[in-house]
């Protein structure tokens, strides 16, 4: 169980901090949904933090309810992605699922060395690269004597500014445009097509998670780790940003 505290405005902190100990507290005596209900008012209210997501994930797995759990563990690694216990527990509630997982691309294993950082941490790299290369330029500018000495730190800030702005282009890409519906209910019962009547495609079990394809009002179009392709309603899933 994770106990740092929380981000949150400050008007709500103290309130959001009397919550969050009171569901570690219910935690800890073994009232896994009480805290699991708790964490999740908390997270509602817009409070956001790694440790928040990692004590819900906790509760919901201790409920039984796989296919929150590891989406809140999944919320909370995009938050601190070199977190090892975070990670650990994410892997051990993926094992838990029953039938074929979901697994990366070739481009997504390739490049997954760009999730050792945050979204956030790849756009603060990438301003601080950018603002020291033109400070570098300007000092060039006004001190003319000056650029032979700065000459390689110069290069190596632009190649720096280049990179890092190359790398965070690609990181919100995959963020913004890769979404995982992880299943939340016991089974779900995917369809050929958006409507009811529909034929059966394939079953998913809690937990799951898949790739989502296309929208259609209230359904999402999904694929799985097999390669199998249905519709299911929103409801039945948690949909997730790519990680």
């Amino acid at each position: 169980m994770a106990t740092a505290w929380i981000f949150t405005g400050s008007a709500m902190a103290a309130d959001t901090s009397t919550e969050f100990n009171a569901a570690n507290k219910l935690y800890a005596e073994g009232k896994f949904a009480d805290a699991a209900d708790t964490y999740k008012k908390i997270l509602q209210s817009g409070a956001v933090s790694p440790a928040l997501y990692f004590n819900y994930g906790n509760a919901e797995f201790k409920s039984g309810n796989l296919g929150r759990a590891i989406a809140a563990y999944r919320q909370a690694a995009q938050l601190t992605p070199r977190d090892a216990e975070v990670r650990a527990n994410l892997d051990f509630a993926r094992n838990q699922v029953q039938g074929p997982m979901l697994r990366e691309s070739r481009w997504s294993r390739s490049a997954g060395w760009l999730g050792l950082l945050t979204l956030n941490e790849w756009t603060g790299l990438a301003v601080v690269a950018f603002w020291l290369m033109f400070a570098l330029l300007v000092a060039r500018q006004i001190r003319p004597s000056l650029k032979t000495a700065l000459g390689g730190f110069t290069r190596g800030a632009v190649a720096v500014a280049i990179l890092s702005c190359a790398c965070l282009g690609v990181n919100a890409a995959i963020h913004f445009s890769k979404q995982t519906a992880v299943v939340v209910v016991p089974d779900v019962t995917t369809r050929s097509g958006p409507f009811e009547e529909a034929q059966s495609a394939f079953t998913a079990h809690n937990g799951a998670e898949l790739a989502v394809l296309d929208r259609r009002d209230n359904w999402l179009q999904v694929t799985d780790g097999s390669g199998r392709i249905g519709w299911l309603q929103r409801p039945q899933v948690e949909i997730l940003p790519g990680s």
